[in-house]
């Protein structure tokens, strides 16, 4: 069998192929993938198309695109897969707010009307969408529904090179679960054990997002990137840690957590923590997000992105104790901490995979593929993707970017393959910057070499001007 983007569907006709199409939506992060007999044909996140930072809506242009890669339409699907399971994310909504009754009152109230109106007609959203696709044959539809942590544990494991392994995910919350440790095995995989919300490493990580003026679900990765500049030997860093384990959340040696609901509101209002005490124990105000940073602002980056260091960690190592496996498969948005993660590959290298899609992007993906496996029995297919896999969005060819150029009226320059290499290695040297483009575009939110933007990091101040110039973003950013 050929690389599972690339799958010979000629040479597999003499028996049926089980074409399964998975989706994300009406979160953030919406996405399509389609997989045939366990292969991932094609994915990607429907912000690559709208141009639209986490897009929630339905993934229209995804969905377009995947069909129109393997030549499918959607009546020749078997199943189309939904990330997760509405009713019962409904239900922990339900029994959050009667635990906490009657506070929490308001936003029950506005947040009930959305629910009824999208989120529990999300079998009608769908056809709809689809609809908005391409016409199909309603009757001829088959609907089905994964767990939210079963779509991740799916998407991280099955295209994983490892036989078995032990699966973490860790996020914000899925319809109860917020981390999981499962164990796969060959076609096989089994949840052992699950963190239930409000415990949640995802959501204590988008607590301070939010303390610190950035957007909840989406602005994690900017605390991140400002966590180094925080100085560790600082009192004032280390202060912060104290007050972290000793107020907010109580950590065990298996990495899970309890947090303290005195110090968090996200279950009874809009808002994730009760400003005012927050304030009143760290000693620093809530940040604005057009409020200059300063040192408390990065300090407290560090001293969370440290104590979220040491939970995934313990939360690995419990994982492969659990399993007793040696290879460890990982995602959630959690698993998009590329410092975190830096710090389990010093221990684990190669025994370490993580779905470059890790986010609800990548759920579309495992949705597909824990249907393929569970619900259709499926083998699990020889796994040949190690170093490609991440790459099954849409391509170009020479000539349709030729076309697109000449249309907008871009001048432009062929290249040989040599001189392109020289070409580019020349720009870098006298400081230019080089958006490089080729093959098909990558799956999850990471540059990884197809669709990235180069520049020479030996150049003094090659950092502010990519921010400042060419990504307009915070300074800070890496």
């Amino acid at each position: 069998m050929h690389k599972k983007n690339s799958l010979n569907l000629a040479k597999l006709n003499f028996y049926p192929l089980k074409k399964i199409l998975g989706i994300s939506a009406f979160f953030h992060d919406s996405a399509a993938a389609l997989i045939i007999d366990g292969v991932p044909i094609a994915a990607a996140a429907e912000e690559r198309f709208s141009r639209k930072k986490h897009d929630k809506s339905f993934p229209i242009q995804s969905i377009r695109f995947c069909l129109k890669q393997a030549k499918l339409s959607i009546d020749d699907l078997d199943a189309v897969v939904f990330y997760d399971k509405p009713f019962l994310k409904f239900e922990r909504i339900l029994e959050t707010y009667l635990a906490y009754a009657p506070k929490g009152f308001l936003s029950f109230v506005k947040a009930i009307p959305l629910w009824v109106k999208e989120k529990l007609l999300v079998k009608s959203q769908i056809r709809k969408g689809l609809k908005k696709v391409q016409k199909y044959n309603l009757k001829q539809l088959t609907l089905l529904f994964s767990e939210h942590h079963l779509s991740h544990a799916a998407s991280a494991f099955y295209p994983s090179p490892f036989a078995s392994a032990a699966v973490l995910t860790i996020d914000g919350v899925g319809e109860w679960s917020t981390a999981t440790i499962s164990i796969g095995n060959n076609s096989t995989l089994k949840t052992l054990k699950e963190l239930h919300y409000p415990h949640s490493v995802g959501l204590l990580y988008s607590a301070f997002t939010y303390f610190l003026g950035f957007k909840v679900n989406g602005g994690e990765y900017k605390m991140m990137g400002l966590a180094p500049y925080g100085q560790i030997e600082s009192d004032q860093t280390q202060s912060f840690i104290s007050l972290i384990k000793e107020h907010l959340l109580t950590i065990y040696e298996d990495g899970s957590i309890y947090l303290n609901q005195d110090y968090f509101s996200y279950s009874t209002s809009m808002k994730m923590v009760p400003k005012k005490k927050w304030e009143k124990l760290f000693q620093v105000s809530k940040r604005d997000s057009e409020e200059k940073i300063n040192n408390s602002h990065k300090n407290l980056a560090l001293a969370v992105q440290l104590v979220t260091q040491e939970i995934i960690t313990k939360l690995a190592k419990h994982a492969l104790a659990l399993t007793g496996e040696q290879h460890l498969c990982l995602a959630g948005g959690v698993a998009l901490n590329c410092v975190a993660n830096g710090e389990l590959v010093k221990n684990l290298d190669d025994r370490l995979f993580i779905q470059p899609a890790s986010g609800d992007d990548g759920t579309a993906l495992g949705a597909a593929l824990a249907v393929c496996h569970s619900h259709y029995k499926l083998p699990r297919t020889e796994q040949l993707l190690k170093e490609d896999q991440a790459f099954l969005g849409p391509e170009f060819s020479d000539k349709s970017i030729e076309h697109f150029l000449k249309a907008k009226q871009i001048k432009f320059k062929k290249l040989t393959q040599n001189s392109i290499i020289e070409s580019t290695a020349s720009a870098l040297e006298k400081g230019m910057v080089v958006g490089w483009f080729q093959g098909r575009m990558e799956f999850g939110p990471r540059a990884l070499g197809n669709r990235s933007i180069i520049a020479n990091p030996a150049i003094k101040d090659m950092q502010a001007i990519l921010n400042s110039k060419i990504k307009f973003r915070e300074t800070f950013r890496p």
